[in-house]
């Protein structure tokens, strides 16, 4: 089957953005717990005539977008989601100054009615990404933000925040969080309350996002890859 071909320079009229960390040993930060992070180079251009790594990392490793089966018996895994899943509207909610006086800041209903009130309604099934400003720590110990007891310290969305999210159709059946922390829960939360409810339905949720200056605060799409 053709597909119909897009208008010429449909493409270059794109704004196209990475939102994605490089996932490179000496810098990962790797989520208390998880399995370590290791490449190795296993072949050559000049001794193989190809260049070939072995990778080995946890699949939750570096900026990633995690499945409804993630948290939620029954939901959906990965292979699992349709394309559309994966292609969502977003919004890009700035809470860098909240943040910045408070590690373990919940970002608010009030915060979200803040944000509608200058740029409209969120729309249904988004993808609501919270810019705390921890993507520009990725790669030091102020990532993790542990304390002297090794209690790690990141912001998050408050439980009823997410609720109202989900309960007004902004979240709808199939739209999600983003962050650019390891999760959209408080890093102190170790029930992982906010995760449990975002997975509840047919969500994903984007974490430890990257290059959050340059999303537009509204009207953008964001495409997972696979």
């Amino acid at each position: 089957m053709n597909a119909e071909r897009p208008p010429d320079g449909w493409l270059g009229r794109l704004q196209l953005i990475s939102l994605s960390h490089v996932n490179d040993p000496a810098t990962t930060n790797i989520y208390p717990g998880d399995p370590p992070f290791e490449l190795e180079t296993v072949a050559t251009i000049e001794k193989d005539g190809f260049h070939l790594q072995y990778v080995r990392e946890g699949e939750l490793t570096g900026t990633h977008w995690s499945a409804p089966g993630h948290f939620t018996a029954g939901e959906p895994l990965a292979d699992e989601l349709d394309p559309g899943d994966l292609f969502r509207p977003a919004v890009r909610i700035d809470v860098r100054a909240q943040c910045a006086g408070d590690a373990d800041y919940r970002v608010t209903i009030a915060d979200l009615q803040a944000w509608e009130q200058r740029h409209g309604r969120i729309p249904d099934e988004s993808v609501v990404v919270i810019w705390t400003g921890w993507d520009a720590r990725w790669g030091t110990a102020a990532f993790d933000n542990r304390d002297p007891g090794g209690t790690m310290h990141q912001p998050g969305f408050a439980v009823e925040t997410v609720r109202w999210l989900i309960d007004t159709g902004r979240l709808g059946r199939r739209g999600g969080t983003g962050t650019d922390t390891f999760g959209p829960d408080l890093g102190t939360d170790s029930s992982y309350a906010v995760s449990r409810m975002v997975y509840r339905r047919h969500r994903i949720s984007l974490e430890v996002l990257a290059n959050l200056a340059a999303l537009p605060v509204t009207g953008a799409d964001v495409l997972c890859g696979g």
